[in-house]
């Protein structure tokens, strides 16, 4: 900038020395007015909906930045606005809308980066892409006019087939995405905090308004397997917690068993789970534990059956659902023979139910409750076999974790805990379809609380990256 020339003690001079030597601030100062004025005229002018668009522009443009830089930030994000972000999105649901941003994410960066797509070498995910593959190829074959009526409508087969991406996608995320155990401790212990607000909230009634927070669909029986292995594996096992962080942990395990087996008694899917992982923690972590308790607990359900049946298996009408179940699923099992192999494609064979009169006397739509009849009705024999594979890769990784994570440290509760939580997790699926939501049972809002297991199964692979693959010591490195 060219200035007139004046004399040393003039006053243009003075300024023009000022104005020269605080540059950084009058400009930060003209830059901050013209925005405050450009606002003030823009909030005149435009419509309110793209006020709202631009005052959220630079706010998401942050958020990706801070994404790309620490992508584990993104199923932070994921756990808490699955469990109790009151946002609801038409069609795709919370979960479902973060998992596939972030997942475009993760394949952006990597094309921009190494200009391909890096999966890792896991032997769990082979079965996961095979399960999709079988899932995009039953969603074209369920096109074809199976039956004289027609099928389901076209989003809600896309929302079926988007549900299979999603929980794979999960899985994927934490497997490529933590790179350190410090942000798979993050991941758990954030959830167990949610978690305990929740169930102390449960049994003490001045807290009650605070449910208000979460959504029904976050707290499925998903959630009471994974509450409950996680804390109970931590308390018993993770020696690097003090004494009162981990009596604090068994606190919130007994606490979730007061709600399930107290308050929610004929909710079996509730107990009856999370029980099982309780059993499987104990096996695998204190087998002589293990072997009092089954042997206590056997004698005791023997001596009291007639009562626990009335009580609690019985209890309120699931007499009656389970006879209605095993009558669905022989319908179902008749639907799908058109098609055992591929299935009927996603969210399709309710649509064919009421051909077939449920019990020989309701022509209606009905779904399975149960995740194993659903995998063959929508994606046939092979998608089914694929999920098994997949399981039994999870839990063989799982099997050889235990020994190859240290002893008492975080990631060796971490491997009894999810191995716990992933027998319960195959046996919640028998109860319901908690694992891969069903799009007209328990639906998109399920995803909320279901892909809890997928974002810990997936745990696996970054323990077995940790301590078997990479060399010691970079488990609690800081990338």
């Amino acid at each position: 900038m060219n200035w007139p020339a004046v004399g040393n003690h003039h006053p243009l001079r003075s300024a023009r020395n000022w104005l020269v030597e605080n540059q950084l601030v009058w400009q930060r100062a003209l830059i901050i007015t013209a925005v405050f004025f450009l606002s003030i005229a823009l909030a005149y002018v435009l419509p309110r909906n793209l006020q709202l668009v631009l005052i959220a522009l630079p706010i998401g443009i942050a958020g990706v930045l801070i994404l790309l830089k620490w992508p584990p930030v993104g199923l932070l994000l994921l756990i808490y606005a699955a469990m109790m972000l009151p946002i609801t999105i038409p069609a795709v649901g919370i979960t479902m809308a973060i998992v596939l941003g972030l997942t475009s994410l993760w394949v952006f960066d990597m094309l921009a980066r190494e200009r391909r797509i890096v999966i890792i070498r896991s032997y769990t995910i082979t079965p996961l892409v095979l399960l999709v593959a079988i899932a995009v190829i039953s969603f074209f074959v369920g096109f074809i006019p199976w039956y004289p009526i027609s099928g389901a409508p076209v989003d809600a087969r896309i929302g079926g087939l988007f549900i299979f991406v999603v929980v794979v996608c999960a899985y994927l995320l934490v497997a490529h995405h933590i790179k350190n155990i410090r942000w798979l401790k993050a991941m758990v212990f954030l959830f167990i905090g949610i978690g305990a607000i929740y169930v102390f909230a449960r049994l003490i009634p001045p807290a009650r308004p605070v449910l208000r927070i979460y959504d029904d669909g976050s707290t499925g029986s998903v959630f009471w397997i994974w509450i409950v292995s996680l804390t109970l594996s931590q308390g018993m096992f993770n020696e690097e917690l003090k004494k009162w962080q981990r009596g604090l942990l068994l606190a919130i395990t007994a606490a979730s068993f007061m709600v399930t087996l107290g308050i929610s008694l004929g909710w079996t899917s509730g107990w009856a789970p999370a029980l099982v992982a309780t059993m499987v923690i104990l096996w695998v972590g204190w087998p002589r534990l293990a072997f009092v308790v089954s042997t206590v607990g056997g004698a005791g359900v023997l001596i009291m059956l007639p009562q626990i049946l009335e009580r609690v298996i019985y209890v309120g009408d699931n007499s009656y659902s389970q006879v209605t179940r095993l009558a669905a699923w022989s319908i179902v099992g008749e639907i799908v023979k058109v098609n055992p192999i591929l299935g009927l494609g996603p969210a399709n064979y309710s649509w064919y139910t009421p051909l077939f009169p449920i019990m020989g006397v309701w022509y209606v739509r009905f779904n399975s409750h149960n995740n194993y009849v659903d995998l063959v009705a929508q994606v046939g024999l092979l998608g089914l076999l694929a999920f098994l594979w997949f399981a039994w890769e999870v839990g063989k990784l799982g099997w050889s974790l235990r020994t190859a994570v240290p002893k008492g440290s975080f990631a060796r509760a971490y491997t009894y805990g999810a191995l716990g939580g992933l027998v319960a997790t195959m046996v919640t699926a028998m109860l319901g379809d908690w694992v891969i939501p069903y799009v007209y049972n328990i639906g998109v809002n399920g995803l909320r609380s279901g892909i809890l297991s997928w974002l810990f199964l997936g745990g696996f692979v970054v323990l077995d990256q940790l301590y078997v693959i990479q060399p010691r010591g970079e488990a609690d490195s800081s990338d």
